[in-house]
């Protein structure tokens, strides 16, 4: 059991220190802002988060947790295995990058079959629907609310710019650029400029997956030191819990939790020198408004 060491005062000012340091911080957040949340992005984001809680992951790291919870009795070390079992996919990085190879497959694979389609003296207003068919799971529901914004009489090129907000991709801006542009102008030659761009994304691809093979083994260190350091302290805490008694107390949680937090900056300190700089995309919420300003005036 955990027994309190502080006294009252002792603790008091524990606690005034921290809501006076998460006022600080609450205030530099709201001199320096919050960048805008990606268009489209955050209601699917927000439904992968609760399918995993709800899934074999939560399960698995609410597991971890109670073990840990009931080995230790530490209740900050309860969390933060059950923390670090949440996120151990998404270590260093790798789930995010993962998702990104994939949306940029799925693009070029997308791209590809629309040129098809098209290739058959077939209709662009056509091909879009068609190629849902054949559009993998990461595409599935943008494409379907732009086939859905056709059928409801929206044009093509504001439908095709709704279209490029959802998947809110740099890559994906420039095949859609050249089918707004087709949509307006109707000229031949998209089938070739089609399959220029599927080239132009597959070697994109291809010097990602490079990349991300040099950078696995670099991950898999991390994953090993993060493990073996933090399954040492656990099996101390276990085999020999004397030597750790000290963290059995009320300031030796507030210890041990500032000691977790280390360890989770770190952790989020690899997970951004991982990751990719995107390039700012082409077509933006304000290109999408001068659009339809200047269709407007015509």
């Amino acid at each position: 059991m955990i027994t309190p060491t502080l006294s009252q005062a002792g603790l008091l000012a524990v606690l005034a220190g921290a809501v006076a340091g998460g006022g600080l911080f609450l205030f530099a957040v709201a001199l320096r802002g919050l960048p805008p949340p990606a268009p489209g992005t955050g209601t699917e984001r927000l439904e992968r988060r609760l399918r995993e809680l709800a899934g074999v992951r939560g399960a698995v790291a609410l597991a971890a947790g109670a073990a840990t919870l009931v080995a230790t009795r530490w209740l900050v070390a309860g969390i933060g295995v059950a923390l670090l079992a949440y996120s151990w996919r998404g270590l260093a990085g790798a789930a995010g990058e993962r998702r990104a190879l994939a949306r940029l497959e799925a693009l070029a694979t997308w791209t590809e079959s629309l040129r098809d389609t098209i290739a058959g003296a077939v209709g662009l207003e056509q091909a879009i629907p068609a190629s849902l068919r054949v559009a993998a799971p990461s595409l599935q529901q943008p494409l379907v609310r732009l086939v859905d914004r056709l059928h409801t009489r929206v044009p093509m090129p504001e439908a095709l710019l709704m279209f490029a907000d959802d998947l809110d991709d740099p890559g994906a801006d420039l095949i859609i650029a050249a089918l707004v542009i087709n949509s307006r102008l109707r000229g031949p030659g998209l089938r070739d400029l089609l399959g220029s761009l599927s080239g132009a994304v597959r070697e994109e691809l291809d010097m990602r997956r490079k990349v991300y093979a040099e950078r696995r083994s670099t991950r898999r260190s991390v994953q090993i030191v993060v493990g073996v350091s933090v399954g040492m302290a656990l099996l101390l805490a276990e085999f020999d819990h004397q030597f750790l008694s000290p963290y059995d107390s009320l300031t030796g949680q507030l210890v041990l939790a500032v000691v977790a937090a280390v360890y989770a900056a770190g952790i989020l300190w690899l997970r951004r020198l991982a990751r990719f700089e995107s390039p700012q995309r082409l077509l933006t919420a304000g290109t999408a408004a001068a659009d339809t300003g200047q269709g407007g005036s015509r």
